[in-house]
């Protein structure tokens, strides 16, 4: 099946895109390391940040300073330790207030950490080894001397950059599927949405990524130079996103930047999904600026993909 172009050879070839995916199998395949690298590093996070990483820490030893000796100071004292006033200290404890305020989260009302880290980790991961792979596509083939070759074949720049990319979907559903059973089965965090729903976000997010990596890859002159390129766009993405911080606890310039990124709003579907079971309804706001950075990264890939040669 090939669509064409008015007084061209086919704009599109499915035998061309069919064969350069089957040469990205084979070079998966040959290279154990990096796919069992793919592999490892999502396990070895998810046990490091899930298990280690606790940002409301309980129990806890506490003092109290108290400067001010008069009546006002000692009734704020009886009221901060009401409920550690019993037994010989009981002469201690004053009335009941007459206002009982009690503070009830909606979502997560224990506050366990592990349900806003684990599946936050999901994001994380598809990008720091999504885009760091894809980045190597097009400089080991430089490097390798192969690259002559690859641009010397029939096929245009829009369908090798899609079949290099459509093998590392696959792998990046590997690692969703690590991450959801980890975050299931070691830290019971619970699913209140659809799965399937979140199947469907994570292959926008992975194409994102890919996208992120492959213009890195046209840009770069070797594979150290995509590396470092990958890890200059991973770092403020994982600081602007949210997950370590609270996104709206940033400033407001800093909250600009990060809604750039779709790291940033594949959070918010991730955990809204999981933990607060959102709808399709409830994800478009946060997908519609996914697939625009997507278009804009591969307009860039394509248009830098013929120039990689000097």
């Amino acid at each position: 099946m090939t669509l064409f172009a008015p007084g061209k050879r086919p704009a599109f070839s499915l035998a061309r895109f069919w064969a350069v995916v089957f040469k990205e199998f084979v070079q998966m395949r040959r290279d154990r390391l990096t796919f069992g690298m793919m592999i490892g590093i999502p396990l070895l996070q998810i046990v490091l940040f899930g298990y280690a990483i606790n940002v409301d820490p309980k129990h806890l030893a506490a003092a109290v300073l108290l400067a001010d000796n008069g009546p006002q100071g000692r009734t704020l004292l009886n009221t901060a330790l009401q409920n550690d006033f019993k037994g010989p200290f009981e002469f201690l404890a004053g009335q009941d207030s007459s206002i009982d305020l009690r503070i009830h989260a909606r979502y997560n009302p224990e506050a366990i950490t592990q349900y806003n880290i684990v599946p936050g980790l999901m994001g994380v991961v598809l990008q720091m080894t999504m885009t760091v792979v894809t980045g190597l596509a097009i400089t080991r083939e430089r490097e390798r001397g192969t690259m002559e070759t690859l641009l010397s074949m029939p096929t245009r720049p829009i369908e090798v950059m899609t079949g290099k990319i459509i093998p590392y979907i696959l792998v990046g559903y590997i690692q969703v599927l690590l991450i959801l059973s980890a975050s299931y089965f070691l830290f019971q965090v619970p699913v209140a949405g659809n799965l399937l729903l979140l199947f469907a976000a994570a292959l926008i997010f992975i194409i994102a990524t890919l996208a992120v990596g492959i213009t890195f890859s046209t840009v770069a002159q070797n594979q150290l130079q995509a590396v470092q390129m990958g890890w200059f766009f991973f770092l403020p993405s994982l600081l602007l996103s949210g997950f370590m911080f609270p996104f709206r606890g940033m400033p407001h310039w800093a909250q600009m930047v990060g809604e750039l990124f779709p790291l940033t709003h594949f959070l918010r579907i991730a955990r809204g999904i999981l933990l607060k079971g959102n709808g399709l309804h409830d994800i478009i706001p946060e997908i519609w600026p996914i697939v625009l950075f997507i278009a804009f990264a591969m307009t860039v890939a394509v248009k830098r993909y013929r120039r990689t040669i000097d």
